[in-house]
């Protein structure tokens, strides 16, 4: 069995300060295949002194000097896609052609987006004639949170606009995926970063990442995960008043308008909210669908989730694999078996594994019709191949069920009328609306409002989050460029 128990700290990899095996399972068999240690705060102790120190050093290299590290880092993210895909398909169930195509080809698509923002961005610049300056500094040592849903996607999301501004930082990746995670820091190492600016430390959220939240000389936390989750983060980092973002979960409506292609609508959306098995928090879970189309509409998605397989992760193909735990398993069966219990329709799937299938956590494709958007279902977070569909009467009824939930991260809009399409969009309370299946390129802003959280991830937003604004009077105004 593989055995990853060291941290990477200070440009070395080292033993935890006490060991704490923890074994990592493979969601397809249930079987454990590597065993990491689970930190403790005295490791936290030891990194946020490395990362203290390598601060005023690396954010005192010019900006190209920083790119040029980043260029190289790409580099070899490229070279070894495959060893990360491979990782992520271990250990959380992604089959191999979303693990390559999709779950670790967004760390490249991340990380390109990030280069771009970042050669055009300005530090520093004039407000006005009258000698006041505008300077961007990086705010510090920031502690970063990951899941393990996304692992690589979100771990590029918080490291490269750390690094690239100059931040110095610890990572704690999810426990349940930290074998990409554990890849990553090497190829962080062959990169040549300087020792101290990136260290990784494995552990439980309520041990390390409480740690890591509270410590005095950590000045952000980044945090992505539940809203339970990031609720402690926020709590505990008030005690230091250190800036927080977070990118929490979603309940995202997807409206399909009468007037839409129903087929390719229906379909397009049901395949979006199945894509990782349903454990992505922009997936469009709720359904919502004119009246005068709904009872076609439900019939589309049922064929459509009925010819959707599930098999196993190692295999390629354009199947869904397993949810990634135990734990995830339990909650979306006993979601689904609360959904019935409170009325709503099974069109198809329903609790239990697929047919074949009598170990690993795997989930049958299931949809829910007839749904009252009051009901469990419709208001928490499945994170898991389940999708409700709910009718409406007419636009500003769409548009109140859309935006009645906690989150606000992502909406999506069906409509032959762009123009009714745009004028949805600005009245859902939403970060990201897609229309008509469009897609958000790399380097667009990426988060939510309400429960969703708060900061912006990806492109020169991502950037901002890391750096400070200092307003400085009394500057010497810049030249005005030559006639």
């Amino acid at each position: 069995m593989l055995k990853k128990t060291d941290f990477y700290i200070n440009g070395k990899w080292v033993a935890p300060a006490t060991p704490n095996d923890f074994d990592v399972i493979n969601p397809a068999d249930e079987a454990a295949f590597a065993t990491i240690s689970l930190g403790s705060p005295q490791d936290i102790d030891q990194a946020v002194t490395a990362a203290r120190a390598a601060f005023p050093g690396y954010a005192a290299l010019k900006s190209e000097e920083r790119i040029e590290m980043l260029d190289k880092l790409l580099e070899i993210y490229k070279r070894r896609n495959d060893d990360m895909a491979e990782a992520i398909s271990k250990e959380m169930g992604a089959p191999m052609s979303l693990a390559t195509q999709a779950q670790s080809a967004a760390g490249i698509g991340n990380l390109i987006g990030f280069l771009k923002a970042l050669k055009s961005f300005q530090y520093e610049q004039d407000f006005n004639d009258k000698g006041e300056h505008i300077l961007h500094e990086p705010i510090g040592v920031c502690g970063l949170i990951t899941p393990w849903n996304w692992p690589m996607n979100q771990i590029i999301l918080k490291v490269v606009p750390a690094l690239a501004v100059g931040c110095t930082m610890i990572l704690k990746p999810s426990e349940i995926s930290p074998l990409s995670a554990l890849l990553f820091a090497e190829m962080i190492d062959e990169a040549g970063f300087p020792a101290g600016v990136f260290n990784l430390v494995n552990g439980e959220g309520p041990v390390v990442g409480a740690a890591m939240s509270s410590h005095p000389d950590i000045d952000m936390m980044s945090f992505t995960g539940s809203t339970r989750g990031g609720t402690a983060v926020a709590v505990a980092a008030a005690q230091s008043v250190k800036r927080v973002t977070l990118e929490l979960g979603g309940k995202s409506p997807n409206i399909v308008f009468e007037d839409a292609d129903l087929g390719k609508a229906v379909k397009r959306g049901v395949i979006h909210c199945m894509n990782n098995t349903g454990q992505s928090c922009n997936a469009p879970t709720r359904m919502l669908v004119h009246n005068s189309v709904y009872n076609e509409a439900v019939g589309i998605a049922g064929e459509v989730a009925a010819s959707i397989e599930v098999g196993d992760p190692s295999k390629e193909g354009r199947h869904i694999g397993p949810l990634v735990s135990e734990m995830q398993f339990n909650k979306v069966q006993g979601l689904i078996e609360t959904a019935i219990d409170e009325g709503a329709r099974l069109v198809t799937g329903g609790t239990g594994r697929p047919e074949g299938f009598n170990r690993g956590y795997y989930v049958r494709p299931t949809i829910f019709a007839d749904v009252d958007n009051k009901m469990t279902i419709a208001q928490e977070e499945v994170f898991g191949p389940v999708l409700v569909m709910i009718p409406f009467g007419d636009e500003e009824e769409a548009i109140q069920i859309a935006n009645d939930t906690p989150y606000g991260l992502a909406a999506y809009v069906q409509s032959g009328s762009q123009e009714r399409a745009e004028r949805v969009a600005r009245r859902l309370h939403a970060g990201m609306v897609l229309i008509n299946g469009a897609q958000r390129p790399a380097g667009s802003p990426f988060g939510g409002y309400k429960m969703s959280g708060n900061g912006r991830e990806g492109g020169k937003w991502g950037l901002e989050d890391f750096l400070e604004v200092k307003a400085v009077s009394g500057w010497t105004p810049s030249a005005p460029p030559a006639e």
